[in-house]
């Protein structure tokens, strides 16, 4: 039975609270950055209303992450505690709690819910799901072992209550739920996003379709104690394998990662979609989800714009081999 876990990476760097939002970060012209729906402060006060429902305590718990989610690590308990950061995506809390709970009941290797709790938990503004955390060991997952874990999920027979693959659906909540967006980038994203649909219907997939990741990466893989665990189940769906062997495929050729990492994985799992012909389609999807992720939190985390721009910038320019920066 896999050690139970929390849905963060041992690869991710944890950030400095001074440096999130809120905590001193300044937006153009010297303007305090403390408007923001997920300004740090607001962040934690839900991280505490959540302890305090659940008769943990809050002090002294690190912020591992902030894009889709924060991501706090209790410093005086094994739990992780993950809050939904988009208003308009809280809806995928109920699906990653049955996944969540289908890998369990499967012996998946995976992260596991803390038990006892009707998850996800709903405080005000704010939904919550709460995990066990995996001991650190110090390893890294290599894309070899996500290529065995993703062998073992789409061999799953598809379980009950998880939809189906609509990878854009979650572009267009980011679109309507931006803190901050040119009307002009809005339009644009709308319209890729009504282009790349239409491609998507056309494609004649490969593989089998069934239960997915959704967001595979060495990234959702935790190496704990017991081996490689998987995690962060807010994308998975019923739908195309294909999709699972993407994320990589487009890390080496939108970020510049090593060509051994995707190679390893296309040969572990034992299926090269780069050689695909509805690769480029995918590929395009993928390049609009790494692009919009971070809007719903723009206005609490204004580092990332310039990141934001440059992508949009490429997308408009049909520049599909310049390299971009990983958001902060």
């Amino acid at each position: 039975m896999p050690t139970p876990g929390s849905c963060t990476s041992a690869t991710t760097r944890c950030t400095p609270p001074s440096e999130w939002p809120g905590g001193g970060e300044r937006a153009p012209g010297g303007r305090p950055v403390l408007d923001g729906r997920f300004t740090r402060e607001k962040l934690h006060e839900a991280l505490v209303r959540t302890c305090a429902r659940l008769g943990l305590d809050a002090r002294g718990a690190t912020l591992l992450r902030f894009t889709n989610n924060a991501v706090y690590s209790l410093a005086d308990a094994p739990v992780v505690v993950r809050i939904v950061g988009s208003r308009t995506l809280r809806h995928r809390a109920d699906k990653v709690v049955r996944v969540a709970e289908y890998f369990a009941e499967r012996e998946v290797p995976a992260i596991r819910l803390l038990p006892g709790l009707d998850q996800p938990l709903h405080l005000g503004e704010h939904v919550v799901t709460v995990w066990w955390r995996v001991p650190h060991t110090g390893a890294q997952a290599g894309p070899a072992e996500l290529g065995r874990l993703l062998r073992q999920v789409h061999a799953l027979p598809p379980p009950a209550r998880v939809g189906p693959w609509a990878p854009l659906d979650d572009v267009r909540a980011r679109v309507a739920d931006a803190e901050e967006l040119d009307p002009g980038d809005r339009r644009f994203l709308l319209d890729r996003c009504a282009e790349v649909a239409e491609a998507l219907d056309r494609l004649d997939f490969a593989l089998r379709p069934g239960l997915v990741h959704g967001d595979a990466h060495p990234g959702n893989v935790i190496v704990g104690p017991d081996g490689p665990l998987l995690c962060d189940f807010d994308s998975s769906c019923i739908g195309p394998p294909e999709w699972d062997l993407t994320p990589l495929a487009v890390g080496r050729e939108r970020f510049g990662d090593p060509a051994g990492r995707y190679q390893a994985l296309a040969d572990t799992y034992g299926f090269d979609v780069t050689k695909w012909s509805g690769f480029a389609v995918l590929k395009a999807a993928r390049e609009l989800k790494l692009t919009t992720s971070v809007l719903p939190i723009l206005r609490s985390h204004p580092r990332v714009r310039g990141e934001l721009h440059r992508r949009l910038d490429d997308l408009r320019a049909g520049r599909t081999l310049s390299h971009w920066r990983r958001y902060g």
